[in-house]
């Protein structure tokens, strides 16, 4: 069975690019990144794909003629490396059409927030003013919508009254980095499944990490 090949859009600091990079240098998940694509030349994620080999592309949207322009272009260069799975590791873009149309369910993006709650930009500000008590991070794949595709995982985070923006994206990010990985090792597997809007799990009864994970201290 061939490896998986990823395809990786970031627009900063990669930090979930990097997750998935040690996840498959310590063997935990069987692929391959295969290009990093990233709308901002001077994002840090083009210092993790220089540091471990992998190659980039700088693709500045205002090169192209339009929002659907970009994103055709996007889609081809992955093509012509035949991913098979394109992943969103804080890319700051929402995903047009031609690049949904030639992935369809197979775009995975992480979203730090237990959707459908606070989809959308500065959400653990929003579960902080909101007084939720438990907040997390959610695995989804991409649709047409702003957060709204299948959920695959997602991991629980306890809020606390004294949290603020900041302390509780820390926390969150600790389980975006435990989660995202573990979703695609998933798809890697072919044991996920589009079911309307849901996403059936093969063997879950059996792998319940799958699920859900338990908060970190």
């Amino acid at each position: 069975m061939s490896l998986l090949s990823i395809g990786v859009l970031a627009s900063g600091r990669g930090s979930n690019f990097q997750s998935i990079i040690d996840a498959i240098e310590a063997r935990q998940l069987k692929a391959n990144i295969v290009l990093l694509i990233t709308d901002s030349p001077n994002a840090y994620a083009i210092e993790r794909a220089k540091k471990h080999g992998i190659e980039y592309l700088t693709m500045v949207t205002k090169q192209y003629g339009s929002r659907d322009d970009y994103f055709a272009a996007v889609a081809a260069e992955l093509r012509i490396r035949e991913v098979g799975l394109v992943v969103l590791a804080g890319f700051m873009r929402i995903v047009g059409k031609p690049l949904i149309d030639a992935f369809r369910d197979r775009i995975m993006n992480i979203h730090p927030a237990l959707l459908p709650s606070f989809p959308g930009l500065h959400v653990q500000k929003q579960a902080c003013d909101y007084g939720v008590k438990i907040s997390g991070c959610t695995v989804h794949f991409v649709d047409e919508g702003i957060d709204t595709g299948p959920i695959i995982i997602q991991a629980a985070v306890p809020v606390s009254f004294d949290d603020t923006e900041e302390t509780l994206s820390e926390r969150v990010l600790k389980q975006e980095h435990r989660i995202f990985p573990e979703a695609i090792r998933l798809f890697s597997e072919g044991r996920l499944e589009v079911v309307g809007r849901k996403v059936k799990i093969a063997g879950a009864a059996a792998d319940k990490r799958s699920l859900i994970f338990p908060p970190i201290d």
